[in-house]
């Protein structure tokens, strides 16, 4: 076997079926002229998703070699099950949200035959937009290299040997040259430097592997290369965002286990004390940012709709009761503030607050909360009741000063606020006659977008940038069937180049014989998938909803836990499940694996009788069930089900 690829993936199906078709479409053809081909063999690596990748990988690439873990168990350890059966005489650890041209695998083998002290090879990324990723090469973070990183002084100097050494900035793009650190989304090894260099160190979860990895390679007396002859697309995604906590803690921890193998004594100490304040300052700096931008637009809703309110009831007060000062202050300060904040929660619940901006969702959320207003409102004594008139008008403005913020940002070209809807976009096929007249009908059956023009598989830049402005084009699908890698990349770099390409123009890729169309934004959202999706757990509204359901269960099992508590059949863990879900620690309904917090119940629980005996089969069915198909109205039947068992 020549090579052995390695693709660990998480609940990114479509790109993984993407990646496999763009590997097992690969020309086989090692230096060219010659008959000597290349072996390939492929694994991939499940870390327990739940969006039905493995299934689809049994179905339609048997050929592959599938591992199914039922947990999490990181990325290191995911290659390195893997990569110890591997028989390949160079492996390829390749992320599932990539695609690779037809000669990339034989270009690298190539590479490796002319230039024996080759132990790790790296290639030049592109993002879904056609733009260099500059993670394709880079330095060894030295304290000075990571002080320049993270201070932010790399952005200003970007070519500098010293200021840029991070990525190697001083080094062209577009030349073969040695590198220090290889990326993880493609880093192919020899057998021979793998066996030097040992597997990957599975002390790493997240973050820092590579960096671990490429430098033992170098340590082993072998050199990482970069090498831009061939180039791939990576969909670069951030499943975790870079300012948050979490990711504060994995990160700051995979470079503290770095830092303690290759520095010693006062180094280690100071580099650790630097990396601490950079990371946690930088840290807490993109907090305050993305807290700022996540209240910018709610405070902005709340005091327009607060303003309204009060013109609302002064006009009111005048013309009704000819007082302007006939409702108290309370009415004021307490009774229209818990208005408008309800509204507003109720929007929040229906995804209201949600990017891309969606209006019905705002239309639905607030309806329902005015619809529990005006039922609180009805419960209310006489005297606590104020206008029904005012508490429709302010209702009213409110709905209406919120659709009316989102369309200003719409105009204002806000990125995640644009008001198109998928069936107004305007779209370019680039394909066959077959082909484009398949995804036409694919686009016409989902509604998704207004086809522009059909342009064919041999269309050049020029003419596809004059087409693109002729129709003011929204998005470009080249469709994988006609095109090859190469070619599809070289028409979004170089019209990412074109002055007069419009920045608003998506790039987008439909695999053959698939009904699904990955773009350049897909890897953040799923509204880029135009596929009917599984209504699984991991969905944001789905987690959001859920924690909100399980506080109030929590709080009203605390309210009526003098009942509650004479029924429980073991009543010393009560008050502890109660406050364990109220602090975020449990879940009132969990599973096993990751994609929820541990449970105080099960989904097995929702079955009659019994269920200490359920094999394990029957209850990894209903987890699975559990966690595609989630429903708010699932975990209320077992709560409730289960409600002696606290």
């Amino acid at each position: 076997m020549v090579l052995s690829v390695v693709i660990v993936n998480y609940n990114v199906k479509y790109f993984l079926e993407q990646c496999l078709e763009s590997v097992y479409n690969s020309n086989l053809n090692l230096q060219e002229g010659t008959d000597k081909t290349l072996e390939l063999e492929v694994f991939v690596v499940d870390n327990a998703s739940v969006d039905g990748s493995v299934e689809m990988v049994k179905e339609k690439y048997p050929q592959v070699r599938l591992i199914a873990n039922t947990d999490n168990v990181g990325f290191a350890k995911a290659n390195n099950q893997a990569l110890r059966i591997a028989t390949g005489d160079y492996m390829l650890l390749l992320n599932p949200d990539t695609v690779v041209e037809r000669d990339t695998f034989c270009k690298c083998i190539d590479f490796y035959t002319t230039h024996p002290d080759c132990g790790g090879l790296a290639v030049k990324m592109i993002n879904g937009e056609g733009t260099y990723l500059k993670e394709s090469k880079r330095g060894f973070p030295t304290p000075a290299t990571s002080f320049y990183k993270i201070s932010g002084l790399i952005r200003i100097f970007p070519h500098s040997r010293r200021f840029a050494a991070y990525y190697m900035g001083h080094l062209s793009d577009n030349e073969t040259n040695q590198v220090d650190i290889l990326p993880g989304a493609y880093l192919m090894i020899s057998r021979q430097a793998l066996e030097k260099v040992g597997l990957l160190d599975e002390s790493y979860f997240m973050y820092g592997e590579d960096i671990d990895f490429s430098w033992r390679i170098k340590l082993a007396g072998y050199q990482n290369y970069y090498f831009p002859e061939t180039r791939i697309i990576h969909y670069k995604g951030e499943c975790t965002k870079h300012g948050s906590m979490n990711y504060v803690y994995t990160f700051y921890n995979a470079m503290s286990i770095f830092v303690e193998r290759y520095f010693s004594g006062s180094n280690a100490r100071i580099f650790n004390m630097m990396l601490h304040l950079a990371i946690w300052g930088r840290a807490s700096l993109s907090w305050i940012k993305r807290l700022v931008q996540n209240i910018a637009l709610p405070l902005t809703d709340f005091m327009i709709a607060f303003a309204g309110f009060l013109a609302i009831k002064h006009v009111w007060a005048a013309e009704w009761a000819a007082n302007v000062n006939y409702y108290p202050p309370e009415y004021t300060w307490v009774v229209i503030p818990i208005y408008i904040l309800l509204l507003m929660l109720g929007s929040w619940m229906y995804g209201g607050y949600e990017r891309p901006v969606r209006l019905m969702r705002i239309v639905k959320g607030m309806a329902v909360g005015s619809t529990l207003l005006l039922v609180f409102y009805s419960l209310l004594n006489e005297t606590q009741r104020y206008s029904r008139a005012l508490l429709l008008l302010g209702c009213a403005w409110t709905i209406v000063s919120s659709l009316g913020i989102r369309g200003i940002m719409s105009l204002l070209h806000i990125k995640g606020y644009e008001l198109k809807t998928k069936a107004s976009r305007t779209c370019i096929i680039v394909g066959s006659k077959q082909e484009s007249e398949r995804v036409r009908q694919l686009y016409e059956m989902l509604g998704c977008a207004k086809i522009a023009t059909v342009m064919d598989e041999n269309t050049d830049c020029n003419k596809l940038n004059d087409t693109i402005i002729c129709y003011k084009a929204d998005e470009v699908i080249f469709c994988s069937k006609d095109l090859s890698i190469k070619h599809i990349i070289d028409l979004m770099t170089q019209l990412g180049q074109l002055s007069g390409r419009r920045q608003q123009t998506e790039f987008k890729i439909v695999p053959s014989e698939s009904d699904f169309i990955i773009g350049s934004n897909s890897i953040n959202s799923s509204e880029d998938l135009y596929t009917e999706e599984l209504h699984t757990i991991v969905s944001s509204l789905n987690r959001r909803n859920k924690r909100l359901l399980d506080i109030c269960l929590a709080v009203f099992s605390l309210i009526f836990s003098p009942v509650l508590f004479l029924i429980q059949h073991q009543k010393d863990h009560f008050f502890a499940h109660c406050w364990q879900v109220l602090c975020g620690k449990k879940t009132w309904v969990g599973t096993e694996g990751n994609e929820t917090r541990p449970g105080i119940f099960a989904p097995q629980n929702a079955l009659p009788g019994k269920v200490d005996n359920l094999n394990d089969d029957l209850r990894q069915r209903l987890e699975l069930r559990y966690l595609r198909n989630y429903k708010l109205s699932t975990d209320l039947q077992i709560f409730f089900k289960n409600i002696r068992n606290i």
